[in-house]
């Protein structure tokens, strides 16, 4: 007795076989007949039928076609912005850091201008350790024994004398700034050349002490350092006359300075390593 199963698998190939004779014929009368053929009149007819379940159709899910290409959409859009704005943080990246190089290159060509036709040996540092506090006038640099570098040397900025080498480590050093109310430089009124003593104050200016009465001093005057005493070179840039007071009875006037140097826009120093060089006999202030 034959089971299910093994007539079912003999009459599916009887079936694929009938299928095929059937379209091999349907074929055959349709390439053989006319346009008004019983084959495309059952077509024309079946297409008629169909064509407004079609349009219905079409009516119904053309919303959610619509929505479904909305959020695709939304999705590619999604996408492309969150491409553009890593775009853009490179780029802002990028321009930081062309700004920071443009800004230290201006810094750097300050500094250099600063020392140069002054016959001066310099090495070059970072400021690297800020005042604690507003009243501490010493900062750290990153230069050291091993650098070359020796306490009591004076440090300037690209602006002026920024300060004088305290204390040396073997990688790093303290630095005493001329606003420091610790500190005293050397130092005349370039126009008249009224020498007295650079000092700086509790609020981080200068006053310009010891110069006589008998000389005239005006705000606007650039003050350099004389030279005197062998700590630092000769005409280093301290700072400018700011305000002039003359008591008859007194023997030295009253003269505040701004600092040429300060510490808020300086980064990069030098340090200007071994004696400097003394005054040619005979030359002119």
């Amino acid at each position: 007795m034959k089971s299910p199963a093994h007539e079912n698998r003999t009459s599916r190939p009887l079936l694929l076989g009938v299928l095929i004779v059937v379209s091999l014929l349907l074929i055959t009368g349709w390439y053989r007949e006319g346009d008004g053929g019983p084959l495309h009149r059952i077509r024309d007819g079946v297409h008629t039928v169909v064509a407004p379940v079609s349009a219905v159709g079409e009516v119904i899910t053309h919303p959610l076609r619509v929505v479904g290409g909305f959020f695709g959409d939304l999705g590619v859009s999604r996408g492309g912005i969150a491409e553009l704005e890593r775009q853009n943080a490179e780029l802002r990246r990028r321009n930081t850091e062309l700004e920071e190089a443009r800004q230290q290159n201006i810094r750097l060509k300050q500094l250099l201008r600063f020392v140069q036709g002054k016959d001066l040996k310099t090495v070059g540092g970072h400021v690297i350790g800020r005042p604690n506090n507003a009243w501490e006038g010493v900062v750290t640099i990153d230069l050291g024994g091993r650098d070359g570098v020796k306490q009591g040397m004076p440090v300037v900025s690209g602006s002026g004398l920024l300060g004088q080498l305290i204390e040396v480590a073997p990688n790093s050093s303290r630095v005493r700034l001329i606003t420091d109310q610790r500190s005293g430089v050397a130092a005349m009124v370039q126009r008249s050349r009224a020498e007295g003593i650079a000092r700086g104050t509790i609020d981080g200016g200068l006053t310009l002490d010891f110069v006589s009465t008998d000389t005239t001093v005006n705000a606007g005057d650039a003050v350099v350092t004389s030279g005197m005493g062998g700590v630092y070179p000769k005409g280093l840039l301290v700072g400018e006359v700011t305000e002039v007071e003359k008591d008859p009875a007194a023997l030295y006037q009253t003269i505040q300075m701004r600092p040429a140097a300060t510490l808020g826009n300086t980064e990069e120093v030098l340090v200007i390593i071994g004696r400097p060089p003394a005054p040619k006999i005979g030359a002119g202030e």
